[in-house]
């Protein structure tokens, strides 16, 4: 109130005129209105308006005025300026303004801090907690270490009665187990595995009996004889308490199978995977995870051993059945695209793998036709694909995108497929385009090099004609090698060792002039032949389906002068002129016309039901040819040749080294000899006849006890130089 008086003195000494012109507003409305707007700033909580600076507005004007006054004052400069300097005197002081007002915009808004203040509460805990985590990371928590007493109680309590406590402290037993295999030793677990022994016999004690304590724990029914629908974990009331512990064991089954290597070990755990699949059904995540190529089931089916890739076919065929929708189709993906990857190199042993491989998954393709025809009509579309690049641009690159053992095996695949489905109407329309990129194959690169090539096409074509009842012309590729090849000429080289036409898709030049090339060739086409009509044998048309084929056989026996190759052809053309005979005869006695399609069925699948002389013969010579079949593919030779023994050593107590060379030089020589009659000998016993045959084997085995003996038959066996 101090300020009151001087205020009225202030009033007092103005005069009316005065008054009026200063206005009516008073010291207390401008603090009145002050209060407001702070009272407002703190409602808000935001910037008061901007205010324009005055003082600098002037000062920008005037700064102006005095450049326009030298047009007066000083016109010289004035028009140098305008010369040499047009932006000063078009100087606008908008641009200054718009920046100083952004400025002060800047200050007047409020900007945050670089740091929050914390409360000293918040502080303290925040300070606690890094303390107990520095000391529990000095000190980490020991876990129960498992003995073979502890495994033995487990055992006695499972066979007892399973309880949720039970089977929880197993869960988290075997967890540490599989987490020692995957070397996690920063995992926290309850328990702690130390002895190899342990982990063994924890390892078993769960194979063995976690599985039915589970389904005791539950309460499942076992299934019944015949019961072909599996019971699934989920239907069992204490499903959800026991989910969790359930969970886990079956996660760390999957992650043991993703770190054991040897392979009966592998096919214990399998044994116990396919037991638990149908907790796997119930839990689809884990499922998925079992599933998975890189680490379980899929990649044992293609790369393991034999028990194991049944025990994992198995599995993968029980989750597929029970789950179609969900499983089936990706499975079918994943396992055709590792088909095709452990098929690109076939050898005598990995072609029971690659066999076992097709047929088990033609069994998954048979589980549903739509998925079937789907993945069977982009897959087969890709090798037609690949086929017409190769005829369009005929270079080495595409001939070889076709002419591999990858695309064969899923040739034979689809073949396999469509006749393990048969008969089936979804799939029968691709019955036509999958023949027809087979005989396009053939035809792409017809020389004798890729003789074995096409006899794996007829193959192929052999196995869907006689599945699907479809007739395919497959005799003329078979055929045309009787005419293109002369078999007359005498062979370049020698051979003992028969060319294994299974495991080979090109032949060298070196194989061309082999004399075991020719003789391998004549024993395919016997096969083939013999197996193409072998299909058409209960057929009324089979005598006029033979006459091209008979005529062929004839026109060869005339030409070829080589006995043990016309003894082959002329037994073939006796068994099919016998098989022509028999069906002419029985269709003589028929009474029905060839319009008669129905009547034609049942006449053939009676003949099928009594036999024919080609079927009864065909039946014999299998078993035989399988036997030969799988001597070839295991790798054995028919002779076994012994190896020639190194040089001697030099003896230091003689000082002759030159008569020493020598000696070697001499027995190097004979050794040479003494191999090319063996050779011989040998080829006599196989190919010959009568006493030829007899004196051969008795020379050759005479042969093989002398170097079994360690000595060259016929010298002295105690001369230095004889021995091998």
């Amino acid at each position: 109130f101090s300020d009151v008086p001087s205020m009225c003195r202030k009033l007092e000494d103005l005069s009316v005129d005065e008054f009026m012109l200063s206005g009516f507003d008073s010291g207390e409305e401008d603090d009145c209105e002050d209060e407001e707007s702070t009272q407002q700033k703190g409602k808000m909580k935001k910037p008061a308006p901007q205010k324009t600076s005055v003082k600098k507005q002037g000062k920008a004007s005037e700064h102006k005025d005095h450049l326009s006054a030298l047009k007066s004052k000083d016109p010289e400069f004035y028009e140098f300026l305008q010369e040499n300097d047009q932006k000063l005197l078009n100087f606008d002081d908008s641009d200054s303004l718009e920046d100083e007002e952004e400025d002060e915009e800047e200050r007047m808004y409020h900007r945050l801090p670089s740091q929050l203040e914390v409360s000293h509460l918040e502080a303290d805990d925040d300070n606690d907690e890094v303390e107990t985590g520095k000391k529990d990371l000095k000190k980490p928590k020991e876990g129960t270490k498992v003995t073979e007493a502890m495994i033995e109680n487990w055992r006695t309590g499972l066979r007892k009665e399973p309880t949720a406590k039970l089977i929880r402290d197993i869960t988290q037993a075997f967890k540490a187990a599989v987490a020692t295999t995957k070397g996690d030793s920063e995992e926290l677990c309850r328990y702690t595995i130390s002895d190899s022994a342990v982990f063994n016999s924890l390892i078993l004690f769960c194979i063995k009996d976690m599985h039915a304590a589970l389904n005791k724990m539950l309460k499942l029914k076992d299934p019944e004889k015949g019961q072909k629908k599996l019971i699934l974990p989920s239907s069992s009331p204490r499903w959800q308490k026991n989910q969790i512990d359930i969970k886990m064991y079956i996660a760390g089954v999957v992650q043991l199978l993703s770190s054991l290597t040897q392979s009966t070990v592998v096919a214990a755990v399998l044994r116990h995977a396919n037991q638990m699949v149908p907790y796997y059904l119930c839990l689809p995540k884990q499922c998925r995870h079992f599933l998975k190529v890189s680490t379980s089931l899929i990649k044992h089916w293609s790369t393991g051993e034999e028990t194991v890739r049944v025990l994992a076919f198995l599995a993968l065929n029980k989750i597929c059945r029970n789950k179609q929708d969900i499983y089936l189709n990706p499975v079918l993906r994943q396992m055709y695209i590792a088909y095709v990857k452990n098929c690109k190199f076939t050898s005598p042993n990995t072609l029971p793998m690659i066999n076992f491989m097709q047929r088990t998954l033609a069994e998954m393709y048979s589980l549903d036709t739509q998925v079937s025809y789907q993945h069977a009509f982009i897959y087969i579309r890709q090798l037609a694909i690949h086929l017409r690049n190769a005829m369009n641009l005929k270079k080495k690159e595409t001939y070889q995108s076709v002419y591999n053992w990858q695309y064969m095996h899923c040739l034979y695949l689809w073949c396999r497929v469509l006749s393990t489905i048969y008969p089936s109407e979804v799939l029968e329309p691709l019955i036509y385009p999958l023949c027809q990129v087979i005989i396009g194959c053939i035809k792409l690169v017809p020389i004798s090099r890729y003789y074995p090539l096409r006899l794996h096409c007829v193959r192929a074509i052999i196995l869907l004609s006689a599945n699907t009842k479809t007739y395919v012309p497959a005799l003329p590729f078979l055929l045309e090698i009787l005419q293109q090849e002369d078999f007359n000429k005498k062979p370049g080289r020698m051979s003992i060792k028969p060319i294994n036409f299974a495991v080979i898709l090109k032949l060298s030049k070196t194989n061309l002039q082999e004399k075991a090339y020719k003789d391998g060739l004549v024993e395919q086409l016997y096969d083939l032949i013999l197996e193409y009509f072998h299909t058409q044998a209960c057929s009324i048309g089979f005598p006029e389906l033979a006459l091209p084929t008979i005529v062929q056989l004839k026109a060869f026996l005339k030409e070829c002068k080589v006995a043990n190759y016309c003894k082959q052809m002329r037994q073939l053309l006796e068994k099919i002129q016998e098989n022509c005979s028999y069906i002419t005869g029985r269709r003589q006695k028929a009474a029905f016309g060839v319009g008669d399609v129905t009547a034609v069925a049942a006449w053939e699948k009676q003949v099928a039901e009594e036999g024919t002389p080609l079927t009864k013969y065909y039946s014999q010579w299998k078993k035989l040819r399988e036997k030969e079949i799988q001597l070839e593919i295991s790798g054995k030779e028919r002779v076994n040749m012994p190896k020639p023994h190194p040089r001697l050593p030099l003896d230091p107590n003689n000082p002759n080294h030159t008569f020493q060379r020598k000696l070697d030089l001499d027995r190097s020589f004979i050794f040479f000899h003494w191999k090319c009659h063996y050779n011989a000998m040998a080829e006599c016993w196989r190919l010959g006849s009568g006493r030829l045959a007899e004196e051969a084997a008795r020379l050759v085995l005479q042969e093989e006890y002398y170097s079994a003996q360690g000595c060259v038959p016929g010298f002295d066996p105690l001369s230095p130089h004889a021995q091998i």
